[in-house]
């Protein structure tokens, strides 16, 4: 066994290697490869704080890790943000037991607190509709206008992730086929498809920006760098307030939008599925809650007897 100045070493290699997997095996994204770090790294300071002593992974006991939940807890946080901060220490602990590392999962057997059922937000058709013309009926020029309203077309006719909208090159739009292909989580790619107002959006603000590469960003910055994450979200709130919404609806609501819009409409939770690109069907059945608590509204404002 080693002493405690050489766990300290093997404490930072260990995390490393761990984030390393998940980057190059698990292809997880940058945004969780950094999340699970942070984590990990938010454990190993409560400990040494808590104990006096540099964190070794491999000595780790149950106790520890409960008196983490503890301060977690205590700390009133969101039992959301609870989860996740326990899940990255828990998927850290079963890479470790797979390589044999260490004996036991630490983290087994914890018990979390109960999740509140949150249900998706989404726009009504209306408002989605009022989103969607606001870029063009604000001031400002031509080029911004067409690319801030083909970006919104785009977010939702497809109903992507932020990330993915940003993705997008020239080259994965086929306005002819109306069809989009999509970098989706871990790497995965995906055909989705695009209406003619998102077509039609893309057209114009290519014709207005002009093209060089078909490997160059489809939406770009005045600059012609690609647009981030960040400047989409702040676009998306300036037209929110243009249109009298709530301003802090995110990107993703359009995507919520999307899936709950699909399946008022009839479609089914397969082919929603695919759409969004979930790999697990169970994610995709929180939308057919939506639907439900929409129609059960319905019913107790109109039905004589409800």
């Amino acid at each position: 066994m080693q002493d405690d100045q050489k766990s300290g070493v093997v404490t930072g290699a260990l995390v490393d290697a761990f984030l390393d997997y998940l980057r190059h095996e698990r292809n997880a994204s940058p945004l969780t490869v950094r999340n699970y770090g942070a984590d990990l790294g938010e454990f190993a300071t409560w400990f040494h704080d808590k104990t006096g002593r540099e964190c070794d992974w491999a000595r780790l006991e149950p106790i520890h890790a409960r008196g983490f939940l503890v301060h977690l807890t205590e700390r009133k946080l969101e039992r959301a943000t609870i989860h996740l901060k326990m899940s990255a220490l828990r998927s850290f602990y079963r890479w470790l037991v797979r390589l044999g590392h260490v004996k036991q999962n630490p983290v087994v057997g914890l018990a979390l607190p109960k999740l509140a059922k949150k249900l998706p937000q989404f726009l009504t058709v209306a408002q989605m509709e009022a989103l969607l013309e606001a870029p063009v009926k604000t001031d400002g020029e031509a080029v911004a206008q067409w690319r801030d309203k083909a970006m919104l077309e785009v977010l939702y006719s497809a109903g992507l992730r932020i990330h993915e909208l940003v993705g997008l090159n020239d080259e994965d739009v086929d306005l002819l086929g109306e069809i989009v292909r999509v970098r989706g989580k871990g790497k995965k790619e995906r055909l989705a498809a695009i209406g003619a107002p998102a077509v039609d959006a893309v057209q114009k603000y290519q014709t207005l920006r002009g093209s060089d590469s078909p490997r160059s960003p489809l939406f770009r910055n005045l600059q012609g760098d690609r647009l981030t994450a960040r400047s989409v979200q702040r676009l998306l709130k300036k037209y929110l307030i243009a249109c009298g919404l709530d301003p802090s609806l995110t990107p993703h609501k359009l995507r919520h939008s999307f899936a709950t819009h699909l399946l008022d409409a009839g479609a089914d939770l397969r082919s929603v599925q695919e759409l969004l690109g979930h790999a697990s069907l169970s994610t995709t059945q929180i939308y057919t809650h939506v639907t439900a608590e929409r129609l059960k509204k319905v019913y107790q404002q109109a039905h004589p007897r409800a």
